[in-house]
Protein backbone atom coordinates (compact mmCIF):
# COMPACT_ATOMS: atom_id res chain seq x y z
CA UNK A 1 0.00 0.00 0.00
CA UNK A 2 1.34 3.53 -0.75
CA UNK A 3 1.44 6.53 0.71
CA UNK A 4 0.79 9.64 -1.46
CA UNK A 5 2.95 12.91 -0.56
CA UNK A 6 2.13 15.88 -2.18
CA UNK A 7 3.33 19.10 -3.34
CA UNK A 8 2.22 22.43 -4.45
CA UNK A 9 4.32 25.30 -6.48
CA UNK A 10 3.86 28.22 -7.89
CA UNK A 11 5.60 31.02 -10.32
CA UNK A 12 4.31 33.93 -11.92
CA UNK A 13 5.28 34.14 -15.37
CA UNK A 14 5.21 37.83 -16.81
CA UNK A 15 3.77 36.42 -20.15
CA UNK A 16 0.32 36.37 -21.30
CA UNK A 17 -1.90 33.28 -20.83
CA UNK A 18 -2.18 31.77 -24.03
CA UNK A 19 1.36 31.80 -24.85
CA UNK A 20 2.30 30.26 -21.43
CA UNK A 21 -1.04 27.86 -22.12
CA UNK A 22 0.93 26.49 -25.40
CA UNK A 23 4.13 26.20 -24.47
CA UNK A 24 3.13 23.72 -21.27
CA UNK A 25 0.66 21.96 -23.23
CA UNK A 26 3.66 20.80 -25.16
CA UNK A 27 4.22 17.80 -23.39
CA UNK A 28 7.00 16.50 -25.45
CA UNK A 29 9.30 19.66 -24.65
CA UNK A 30 9.10 19.45 -20.90
CA UNK A 31 12.26 18.19 -20.42
CA UNK A 32 13.82 21.51 -21.45
CA UNK A 33 12.63 22.73 -18.07
CA UNK A 34 12.19 19.76 -15.61
CA UNK A 35 15.41 18.74 -14.87
CA UNK A 36 14.28 15.05 -13.48
CA UNK A 37 12.41 14.41 -16.91
CA UNK A 38 14.63 12.64 -19.22
CA UNK A 39 11.44 12.85 -21.70
CA UNK A 40 8.08 12.47 -22.64
CA UNK A 41 6.14 10.97 -25.51
CA UNK A 42 2.46 11.34 -26.49
CA UNK A 43 0.98 8.45 -28.00
CA UNK A 44 0.25 8.58 -31.70
CA UNK A 45 -2.78 6.81 -31.61
CA UNK A 46 -4.21 8.13 -28.49
CA UNK A 47 -2.43 11.95 -27.56
CA UNK A 48 -4.51 11.60 -24.07
CA UNK A 49 -1.58 9.05 -23.08
CA UNK A 50 2.24 9.86 -22.36
CA UNK A 51 5.08 7.76 -22.01
CA UNK A 52 7.62 9.26 -19.26
CA UNK A 53 10.76 9.01 -18.22
CA UNK A 54 12.12 10.36 -14.96
CA UNK A 55 15.93 10.01 -13.39
CA UNK A 56 16.67 11.62 -10.00
CA UNK A 57 20.20 10.48 -8.74
CA UNK A 58 20.56 6.88 -9.22
CA UNK A 59 16.96 6.16 -9.56
CA UNK A 60 15.40 5.87 -12.96
CA UNK A 61 11.31 5.73 -13.25
CA UNK A 62 8.90 5.40 -16.19
CA UNK A 63 5.24 5.26 -16.23
CA UNK A 64 2.06 5.68 -18.54
CA UNK A 65 0.08 8.91 -17.74
CA UNK A 66 -3.56 9.62 -18.90
CA UNK A 67 -5.11 13.65 -19.08
CA UNK A 68 -7.78 13.33 -16.59
CA UNK A 69 -9.29 17.16 -17.58
CA UNK A 70 -8.33 19.72 -19.91
CA UNK A 71 -9.64 23.46 -19.91
CA UNK A 72 -7.86 25.48 -22.38
CA UNK A 73 -5.64 28.06 -20.65
CA UNK A 74 -7.04 26.67 -17.05
CA UNK A 75 -6.44 23.12 -16.24
CA UNK A 76 -4.03 19.97 -16.94
CA UNK A 77 -5.12 17.19 -14.96
CA UNK A 78 -3.26 13.47 -15.03
CA UNK A 79 -2.77 10.61 -13.39
CA UNK A 80 -0.42 7.55 -13.98
CA UNK A 81 -2.25 4.09 -15.41
CA UNK A 82 1.15 2.26 -14.85
CA UNK A 83 4.42 2.34 -13.52
CA UNK A 84 5.32 5.25 -10.93
CA UNK A 85 2.35 6.39 -9.04
CA UNK A 86 1.54 10.19 -9.49
CA UNK A 87 -1.36 12.21 -10.12
CA UNK A 88 -1.55 16.01 -10.22
CA UNK A 89 -2.60 19.41 -12.18
CA UNK A 90 -0.95 22.67 -13.79
CA UNK A 91 -3.07 25.05 -13.32
CA UNK A 92 -3.45 28.86 -15.10
CA UNK A 93 -4.32 31.90 -13.96
CA UNK A 94 -4.44 35.34 -16.25
CA UNK A 95 -3.05 38.53 -14.79
CA UNK A 96 -2.86 41.88 -16.79
CA UNK A 97 0.50 41.43 -18.39
CA UNK A 98 1.39 38.00 -16.60
CA UNK A 99 -0.11 34.83 -15.54
CA UNK A 100 0.10 32.45 -12.44
CA UNK A 101 1.27 28.88 -13.11
CA UNK A 102 0.75 26.40 -9.97
CA UNK A 103 2.18 22.68 -10.43
CA UNK A 104 0.02 20.59 -7.85
CA UNK A 105 2.18 16.77 -8.05
CA UNK A 106 1.35 13.65 -5.63
CA UNK A 107 3.05 10.56 -5.76
CA UNK A 108 3.23 7.33 -4.08
CA UNK A 109 5.88 5.58 -1.79
CA UNK A 110 5.66 2.18 -0.04
CA UNK A 111 3.36 2.83 3.38
CA UNK A 112 7.09 2.07 5.58
CA UNK A 113 8.64 4.74 3.82
CA UNK A 114 6.46 7.31 4.18
CA UNK A 115 6.76 9.28 7.25
CA UNK A 116 10.86 8.70 7.10
CA UNK A 117 10.96 10.37 3.85
CA UNK A 118 8.21 13.15 4.17
CA UNK A 119 9.29 14.70 7.04
CA UNK A 120 12.22 16.14 6.09
CA UNK A 121 14.86 15.32 3.40
CA UNK A 122 12.12 13.63 0.26
CA UNK A 123 9.43 16.75 1.04
CA UNK A 124 12.02 19.60 0.73
CA UNK A 125 13.94 18.24 -1.86
CA UNK A 126 11.01 17.56 -4.43
CA UNK A 127 9.54 20.55 -3.76
CA UNK A 128 12.37 22.69 -4.10
CA UNK A 129 12.87 21.21 -7.45
CA UNK A 130 9.28 21.54 -8.48
CA UNK A 131 9.96 25.40 -7.00
CA UNK A 132 13.14 24.99 -9.77
CA UNK A 133 11.24 23.65 -12.53
CA UNK A 134 8.75 26.49 -12.71
CA UNK A 135 11.63 29.44 -12.74
CA UNK A 136 13.03 27.27 -15.49
CA UNK A 137 9.62 27.34 -17.09
CA UNK A 138 8.94 31.10 -16.58
CA UNK A 139 13.05 32.15 -17.97
CA UNK A 140 11.90 29.51 -20.75
CA UNK A 141 8.54 31.22 -21.65
CA UNK A 142 10.39 34.64 -20.95
CA UNK A 143 12.54 33.64 -23.93
CA UNK A 144 10.87 32.24 -26.12
CA UNK A 145 8.08 35.31 -26.31
CA UNK A 146 10.73 37.39 -26.78
CA UNK A 147 12.37 36.06 -29.43
CA UNK A 148 8.80 35.51 -31.44
CA UNK A 149 8.39 39.53 -31.42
Amino acid sequence: MADWLEHSVQVEVPTPIDTVWELWSDLEKMPLWMRWIESVSVSSEDPEISRWKMSAGNFDFSWNSRILKVIPNQIIQWESIDGLPNRGAIRFYARKQSSIVKLTVAYGIPGMLGPLMDNLFLGNLVESNLQADLHRFRDYAVNTSHSET
